[in-house]
């Protein structure tokens, strides 16, 4: 078969580019400004890649059409389909019918963590030898691809799938995870997010719900027990056994990020223990999640907690990038407020009382619309300096974190933001850089403005805003 992807450099459209060039199918695609890790990942797999989306791309005659849901009706290539009647599926509904299709999908589902909390199955399952597929919304450093068909074992049934709430495409407006049918679920949290597709909290619910219903009566559903808005969704029918975790009388997690510790508790009781390399309680809470989904697969406890030992997380999860003049640079990709917060609290308590400079880009549709700005600077509140770019915005950034006091510098241009963050940054200093996009190249420009400067030119504080008089 031979598919034409629209929108292919998307994280889970080049994902699933990947799983259907490796059973077999003839693919190419089309995007607009494709770049790494997917653009690198698609000419690894040999994937042919076409800039812009030309009515003329109907001259490759495929046998079908996928669409990502980041096409929208007036798109010149969408509409020539649709004027030819020419055929074509969502990505989601593609993956369902010619991958997921009689496998023992495992499917990570909530508002935080999925990416994580997907890798980290994924390679709980390899590192006990049953060889899963996977289509995670990252690059798991354990395997260094975001999708693979399957491991060794290519006749395995187990595919590990980061369960996406986001709209499947512009003829499909359902949750992308109501397509994927899993046996088995984990849902991390809820909270509100994607403002530019739903009203309301209770509309995400309601894709739960959905979501909930598609589970089999002898699957099993892993649900954050600490999460008053997943208990609601339950609360509305769920028809496949529950195991909870946070649950104080039940799963939980403890350890420590000074020694890297992490315990596997039932109420009382340690069941098991390890060390491993990742901080914070949100990621300790995730490896309970994952272990009990494990254990599903027949994945033993103490052979989890082995191999969470080995675990290397996702590239841009608090992912060091570098380091010049003593400052060591991080990427994450943190976009939400809770997630900015979660994400400083880690490194936080990784680093101490060190200096922390937050360098953020709201840049995901619900962070452009300011429906989340009132809650940016109390999820600031870890950072010593914070550091804004406010190009593109539809809301007054210096406005918005104005709480932060003289705290918070905001730019709407990157070459002089990049500027000054390098002249507020001194020996010692860790540099926290978030966005869900590749910001314009920061982390490579930044660590060259460090590298480049005298020892001496950071004074630990932001510079004054430049005025044109001053040679703005």
């Amino acid at each position: 078969m031979h598919i034409h992807i629209l929108g292919i450099g998307g994280t889970f459209m080049a994902g699933l580019a990947q799983l259907a060039r490796a059973a077999g199918h003839h693919v190419t695609g089309c995007d607009s400004g494709v770049y790494p890790p997917m653009s690198t990942q698609l000419e690894a797999a040999e994937i042919e890649v076409i800039e812009g989306y030309d009515s003329a791309q109907t001259a490759f005659e495929p046998d079908c059409y996928v669409v990502g849901n980041a096409i929208t009706r007036g798109n010149a290539l969408l509409e020539e389909i649709l004027d030819r009647g020419l055929p074509y599926l969502s990505g989601p509904q593609w993956l369902a019918e010619n991958v997921l299709k009689g496998r023992w999908v495992m499917a990570v589902a909530g508002t935080h963590g999925k990416t994580t909390a997907s890798a980290m199955l994924a390679w709980v399952l390899e590192d006990a030898g049953l060889s899963p597929g996977f289509l995670v919304g990252g690059v798991p450093v354990n395997f260094g691809v975001s999708a693979r068909l399957s491991g060794s074992n290519t006749d395995a049934p187990f595919f590990v799938i980061e369960a996406d709430e986001y709209d499947t495409a512009f003829c499909d407006k359902r949750s992308k995870f109501v397509h994927y049918r899993p046996r088995t679920a984990i849902l991390n949290n809820l909270e509100f997010d994607h403002a530019d597709i739903f009203a309301d909290l209770v509309a995400i619910e309601t894709q739960f719900h959905h979501f909930v219903r598609t589970l089999p009566r002898h699957g099993l559903l892993v649900s954050n027990a600490a999460d008053s808005n997943l208990a609601r969704v339950l609360t509305k029918g769920c028809w496949t056994p529950v195991e909870h975790f946070n649950d104080t009388t039940g799963w939980r997690a403890e350890g420590s990020d000074v020694d890297g510790s992490l315990q596997l508790l039932h109420g009382d009781e340690l069941v098991g223990s390890t060390n491993w390399s990742l901080t914070g309680t949100h990621n300790r809470s995730n490896a309970v999640a994952v272990m009990l989904a494990a254990r599903h697969a027949g994945v033993p406890f103490v052979r989890s907690l082995a191999a969470l030992s080995r675990f290397k997380n996702v590239k841009r999860r608090l992912e060091l990038r570098g380091a010049a003049g003593g400052v060591h640079v991080y990427d994450d990709f943190a976009h939400h407020p809770t997630a900015i917060a979660t994400t400083l609290a880690g490194l936080r308590s990784k680093i101490g009382s060190g200096r922390i400079l937050a360098v953020l880009e709201p840049r995901s549709n619900t962070m452009k619309l300011g429906v989340m700005k009132a809650l940016l600077p109390a999820s600031l509140g870890d950072a010593d300096l914070v550091f804004c770019y406010s190009a593109n915005l539809g809301w007054n950034a210096a406005e918005a974190l104005a709480p932060l006091g003289d705290r918070v510098i905001t730019d709407d241009d990157l070459g002089r933001l990049v500027t000054r963050i390098a002249s507020a940054a001194c020996a010692g200093d860790q540099v926290l850089v978030m966005s869900n996009g590749d910001f314009g190249g920061i982390h490579d420009k930044l660590l060259a403005a460090l590298a480049a400067r005298p020892l001496s030119t950071g004074n630990g504080q932001p510079e004054e805003p430049r005025t044109a008089e001053s040679g703005r």
